[in-house]
């Protein structure tokens, strides 16, 4: 029972809202703003982490799956585009007129060397349908040796299959550029183009007389008395140099007589310097016998051969060949550059 003679204090009220405790200064942080207060966290956390390292190696993974993919597939549509533009196709058997293009220096491993051409008179001659080979020519020369090669091959080739072989000259046909076209029925030039040169030579330096100015003795050992004729940094005897004059000779002989084989009558002997290295224009070439007349691929194969179309048989280094001889042998190439400067050259 309630005292009814019970009294509350002074300004009780029983209805006021009580306060709420002031919680004590050590008491932990709410967990839901702190999730460290929580328990397990730290395995939540290590889970985490490990899938999301998980997440990063599969993309890496898959990154470097489509990187492979793609130049894989790069390589092979170059492969595909090298081979199918490497070598005409030998399937045309309608009437037209091959070109075989000569460019730039004749030399081995260039686009002018005798392997590629060789190959690529071959094909033209054995197609059915080429009624003429037409020998493209824009070249200063290069290596006889190559030179020869080719025009040797070509006599085997017309005397094979009986198709006539025609040299068209561009700009230039110098040297062994010459030496070639020689061996084709007819020469055709432009007026202004330049041919001849019928000439060999071998260039170097001599440094030998600077190094004594500047007190520098060279030191060459040798096993035999002539292996350093060509060093640039030791004098060259007169033994030597009528020695390499004598080669030297004897290559321009044979280049001369190529050219009287290939010419005939048609070549003016009485002509000043004809065999002495000098050039003329493609209107002076005619008027002496180097060349037969003016005239164009499109020309000869229109009023020469009766066969309109075109069609080139140019062999060249495909992309893989470049980037090999490019990356995989450029120290190579090189050495062999170096060597190839102290031989003969027809241009």
């Amino acid at each position: 029972m309630t005292d009814p003679i019970r009294r509350d204090p002074e300004g009780f009220d029983p209805f006021e809202p009580v306060a709420p405790l002031t919680p004590p200064q050590d008491t932990p942080k709410n967990m839901a703003q702190d999730p460290t207060q929580r328990p397990g966290w730290e395995r939540a956390t290590l889970e985490k982490l490990a899938f999301a390292a998980l997440g990063e190696q599969k993309a890496a993974r898959r990154w470097k799956i489509f990187l492979r993919l793609s130049w894989l597939a790069f390589f092979i549509f170059l492969a595909w585009f090298a081979l199918s533009r490497s070598t005409p196709s030998t399937a045309k058997t309608t009437a037209h007129t091959a070109v075989v293009e000569i460019k730039g220096e004749i030399a081995n491993g260039g686009d002018a060397s005798a392997e590629f051409v060789i190959a690529a008179m071959k094909t033209a001659f054995e197609d059915a349908g080429a009624k003429g080979v037409v020998l493209l020519i824009n070249s200063p020369g290069g290596s006889p040796v190559q030179a020869g090669i080719i025009n040797d091959e070509l006599k085997r080739l017309k005397a094979k299959y009986k198709k006539p072989v025609y040299a068209v000259v561009e700009e230039t046909c110098a040297s062994a550029a010459y030496y070639i076209a020689a061996g084709a029925d007819k020469i055709f030039v432009d007026k202004a183009s330049i041919v001849g040169s019928i000439g060999v030579l071998m260039d170097g330096f001599g440094f030998t007389g600077v190094m004594e100015k500047v007190g520098v003795e060279r030191r060459l050992l040798t096993a035999g008395e002539n292996k350093g004729f060509l060093d640039p940094f030791s004098p060259m005897s007169d033994t030597q140099r009528a020695h390499a004059q004598s080669m030297l000779n004897q290559i321009h002989a044979q280049f001369i007589n190529v050219v009287k084989t290939g010419r005939g009558d048609r070549l003016k002997l009485d002509t000043p310097g004809l065999f002495s290295g000098l050039f003329w224009s493609g209107e002076q070439a005619v008027e002496y016998g180097l060349a037969d007349q003016l005239g164009n691929v499109d020309f000869v194969a229109r009023e020469v051969i009766k066969a309109e179309e075109v069609i080139d048989y140019t062999r060249r280094d495909n992309v893989a060949e470049k980037l090999a001889k490019k990356f995989g042998a450029a120290m190579g190439d090189a050495s062999v550059r170096a060597l190839q400067a102290a031989t003969p050259s027809l241009r």
